[in-house]
């Protein structure tokens, strides 16, 4: 059993300007909430600086999850590690050829497969921790049935291969994800996933605002508490 959802599921910091991190923070404070996610992959160095600073001097005291990007050293994993208990680092696929910067994480890497139907030859997720499953994504090559699909299928048998899940919306019309969720409909595709996609950790990589993030939040931890075939 990897516990209730109420507790795997975390909000969301994420965004790409100043005021994103920053009003998601004010309500972070406000609310007291003292675990939580971090989507850094479109914030520059100088912007993670700031956000790093501001962690420091926050209610934050865990953050499990962070999602990083191409520039990150391993100098702030190391920070993360040390100050947020930070064990859980999601990459992309391109990031198999800059593995080496990131020496010493390797097992605490995870995969977050892209969506174009393709899986270059340098994916090899047993180099790394095993899987973050963004759950839209999976939705969107499930309808496509596309190699990206397929790789992750090809390793279904390895439960410890699924470590962390990012979830957003989706779009049943036009097969996509959806950082920004309008109504609770976009998550009803949850309700078709199969239980080995989830994960310790999920992150709710939505763009909408905390407040927004947790009454999502109360929705989700409905939908797959109802469904103990998820609690695997």
């Amino acid at each position: 059993m990897k516990g209730k959802f109420s507790e795997r599921l975390l909000v969301g910091l994420t965004g790409c300007k100043e005021e994103d991190w920053k009003n998601k923070l004010k309500e972070i404070e406000q609310r007291k909430i003292s675990r939580i996610s971090l989507f850094l992959e479109r914030f520059e160095r100088y912007q993670r600086d700031k956000i790093y600073d501001s962690l420091l001097n926050s209610v934050v005291k865990k953050i499990p999850l962070v999602h990083i990007r191409h520039d990150m050293v391993k100098e702030e994993l190391d920070f993360l590690s040390k100050n947020f208990d930070s064990t859980y680092f999601t990459i992309h696929e391109d990031h198999f050829e800059i593995l080496e910067k990131w020496k010493g994480y390797h097992k605490n890497l995870y995969l977050e497969m892209n969506t174009d139907n393709f899986v270059s030859n340098l994916v090899k997720v047993k180099r790394i921790g095993g899987f973050c499953i963004d759950l839209s994504h999976f939705k969107v090559a499930e309808q496509k049935s596309s190699e990206d699909f397929n790789y992750v299928l090809q390793n279904r048998e390895s439960h410890e291969c699924f470590g962390c899940n990012h979830l957003n919306g989706y779009s049943y019309e036009k097969n996509t994800d959806l950082h920004m969720i309008r109504d609770v409909k976009d998550l009803d595709y949850l309700k078709s996933l199969p239980k080995f996609l989830f994960g310790k950790w999920i992150g709710l990589e939505m763009d909408n605002s905390i407040s927004e993030q947790l009454k999502f939040k109360k929705h989700i931890e409905k939908i797959l508490d109802k469904n103990s075939q998820y609690l695997s």
